[in-house]
């Protein structure tokens, strides 16, 4: 078994502020990189999220907050120096999953990889229609939504659309 990982590039240049790009060709089904920080408490986590809203809202700044489910009672905050993994850009289109395999989290690559691509993963948020504003994307693919959110909530997202309108053209 091949236990070295693909090698990996931090920069600047792509969808969003610091990104990460492949060093070397990956090939679909790969592991890439763990996504690695502080396991929390479900509690912790949503205390950490509101502080970083709260200075958000004090300093007009977006609040970024770094924090990935890890299971039903904790999360990981991977707001730490050593997690390449955090810069990964969220994409509409993306080349990359994250999944929990052994109580750690890996993002693999869901098709091939060239060299110089970026990496990027559906970072799955629920359709929430009060935090639209919070999570504009940015990643420019043909499919985009305009918002952080999974895929699977898209359908959704066009029905509060399509409501959204009609009220709007009764107006």
């Amino acid at each position: 078994m091949n236990t070295k990982l693909p090698k990996i590039v931090v920069s600047r240049g792509g969808i969003h502020g610091k990104c990460v790009f492949a060093g070397e060709n990956i090939k679909k089904g790969e592991k890439i990189i763990e996504y690695v920080g502080e396991k929390i408490s479900k509690a912790e986590a949503e205390r950490r999220i509101d502080a970083i809203d709260k200075k958000a809202e004090r300093t007009g700044k977006s609040g970024e907050y770094y924090i990935f489910e890890l299971n039903k009672k904790y999360d990981l905050d991977g707001n730490v120096s050593w997690n390449k993994a955090k810069w990964i850009n969220h994409s509409c289109n993306p080349n990359c999953e994250s999944e929990i395999v052994k109580g750690k989290i890996w993002i693999s690559a869901i098709k091939d990889i060239k060299k110089g691509e970026e990496l990027t993963y559906d970072y799955a948020f629920e359709f929430d229609e009060e935090s639209l504003k919070d999570t504009p994307c940015h990643c420019r693919a043909k499919n985009c939504v305009g918002y952080i959110m999974s895929s699977e909530d898209w359908k959704k997202f066009e029905r509060f659309k399509q409501k959204r309108d009609k009220v709007s053209r009764k107006s």
